[in-house]
């Protein structure tokens, strides 16, 4: 994505946090570009579960991607941002974005993303949130999760600094419960019937992050 469409993108949010926020994220997290290779060609809707802004929403269609996108988060401040940067880029229709909780999923089969959610959770209910996140999946349906996995190495502190820091400053409401780990993750899709791929993806971040790839036996 070039300098101007993400200028454009951040543009469309109201405060000077958001627009901060916003604007690194684009030029410095790699995860909408490999979101939005895993989901090229194809049509099938997409669930964005905790989708904070709508971000994902937003990279996509400028990167030309048309399919049904509906974006779901606990957090009523964000949904009601990202509402406004939809309705300011003329994307009323094309994104939906409810205020509610990742427990309780619409009837939707398509791809299903989460992307740094899991952490936010205990891990008995990361296990019960993977388990229905598969069940949304359609047969050609991708899981795209990117998370911060339980490592011994410097990367896994920086990030603990982080969660702490955007805790504290109140852009996340819920403190940090349960980091997993790749065996967690991995053990939960697999019995799920998905076969799964872990892969870092710290672009120029610090931070410990993984891409987990997971789709349904073919």
């Amino acid at each position: 994505m070039n300098r101007t469409t993400r200028a454009g993108i951040t543009s469309l949010y109201d405060t000077h946090l958001q627009r901060c926020y916003v604007r690194g994220k684009l030029a410095s997290d790699p995860v909408y570009a490999a979101t939005a290779a895993l989901l090229a060609g194809t049509q099938l809707p997409l669930l964005d579960i905790g989708c904070g802004l709508g971000l994902l929403g937003h990279y996509l269609h400028a990167e030309g991607h048309r399919q049904p996108y509906l974006g779901l988060d606990h957090d009523a401040r964000k949904i009601s941002a990202a509402r406004h940067a939809a309705h300011r880029a003329g994307l009323d229709t094309a994104m939906s974005l409810r205020d509610g909780d990742a427990t309780e999923l619409p009837a939707l089969l398509g791809h299903v993303t989460l992307l740094d959610v899991l952490h936010y959770l205990p891990r008995e209910r990361q296990q019960t949130l993977l388990l229905m996140a598969a069940r949304h999946l359609a047969p050609q349906g991708i899981l795209i999760i990117r998370n911060v996995l339980r490592e011994p190495n410097w990367r896994f502190q920086a990030t603990r600094l982080e969660e702490f820091l955007l805790h504290a400053s109140g852009w996340i409401r819920a403190g940090v419960q349960h980091y997993p780990s790749a065996d967690e993750l991995r053990g939960t899709l697999e019995n799920a019937g998905l076969d799964v791929r872990v892969e870092p993806l710290r672009g120029l971040t610090p931070f410990n992050s993984y891409l987990i790839v997971a789709q349904p036996h073919r």
